[in-house]
């Protein structure tokens, strides 16, 4: 397993050794001791979850309040996504900026985005199985979401704004500087 920090300290990209042959492939997905190795901490997920999505469908930018913030490692199964994550750490030297990653079931590739990043994707194929593991529970109290087109974070989606498609909840979502935020320094991991 390769580990790459992004732009973003905190936010890694995780690219697992794939072995394959002519019958296809054997990929470890996840490796709690190298993880923590590379991190220097523990993580302890707790819970992983599934959504299959068709072309143009952006899931985000949501996020949870402490005490139920949440770490997340997300990969893609089938298909392919912009994977993004927005810091969200109000005095933090990378506060609204984001990291844009896409992962595909061809790369293989997963984001680690620690508390403190509000999270999003949208699907640039014709459909996506997205999956990723959280190390806290869903709280519907301490749910947040940010808008996905403020301009003062200004995320490139790759699709048009007219291909998108949402769910009711996202497009009521807030702009960062009106946002229940986190606050730098939160302990990202546990």
């Amino acid at each position: 397993m390769n580990f790459t920090r992004t732009s973003i300290f905190d936010v890694v990209i995780i690219e697992p050794t794939v072995h394959g042959d002519h019958r296809g492939y054997f990929v470890e997905t996840f490796r709690e001791d190298k993880l923590e190795e590379f991190l220097g901490c523990k993580i302890n997920f707790c819970q992983d979850n599934e959504s299959k999505s068709t072309y143009g469908v952006l899931r985000g930018l949501h996020y949870q309040l402490p005490p139920f913030a949440q770490t997340k490692l997300a990969r893609v199964i089938q298909g392919k996504v912009l994977d993004v994550a927005v810091d969200i750490r109000k005095g933090s030297p990378t506060f609204g900026k984001y990291v844009a990653v896409e992962l595909s079931a061809e790369n293989k590739r997963q984001l680690f985005i620690p508390r403190g990043f509000a999270h999003g994707f949208v699907v640039l194929s014709d459909e996506a199985i997205f999956s990723y593991k959280v190390d806290n529970y869903y709280s519907a109290e301490c749910d947040r979401g940010i808008a996905f087109d403020d301009p003062d974070i200004g995320i490139d989606w790759l699709v048009a704004k007219e291909k998108l498609q949402f769910s009711p909840k996202d497009t009521r979502q807030p702009m960062l500087k009106d946002a229940d935020l986190l606050n730098y320094g939160v302990n990202l991991y546990v």
